[in-house]
């Protein structure tokens, strides 16, 4: 079982930059794939970004594409998400998900933490 614990996020104004991380439990953190998720007020989940087991292969989606970067540590048992150019729109909720190799659904889910674009 994988535990995972986000932190990060906060206020920023429109065009700066946060860093979230996500840190996970257990010793097996090298076989998951792990990705972001993010919830509006009043909006689905939607998938944002996501990471291979080895880290060699991410993409995001294309709200993102270009601004937000994901990264993972696996010495460190932590992935990341570098946001850029934050827009007023990228509120929301943030959720770091992890699943078994690099198919199938995301099983694990952290708590969420709060991103927040003034504009």
């Amino acid at each position: 079982q994988v535990q995972l614990v986000e932190s990060g996020g906060g206020l920023v104004q429109a065009g700066g930059s946060l860093r979230l991380s996500c840190a996970a439990s257990g010793r097996t953190f090298s076989s998951y794939a792990m990705g972001w998720f993010r919830q509006a007020p009043g909006k689905e989940r939607e998938f944002v970004a996501a990471v291979s087991t080895s880290g060699f292969t991410a993409y995001s989606s294309d709200s993102v594409k270009g601004r937000f970067t994901i990264s993972r540590d696996n010495a460190k048992q932590t992935v990341y998400l570098q946001m850029n150019t934050l827009k007023p729109e990228d509120t929301a909720v943030y959720y770091c998900a992890a699943k078994r190799g690099n198919v199938g659904e995301y099983v694990y889910w952290g708590q969420g933490t709060q991103v927040t674009v003034s504009s």
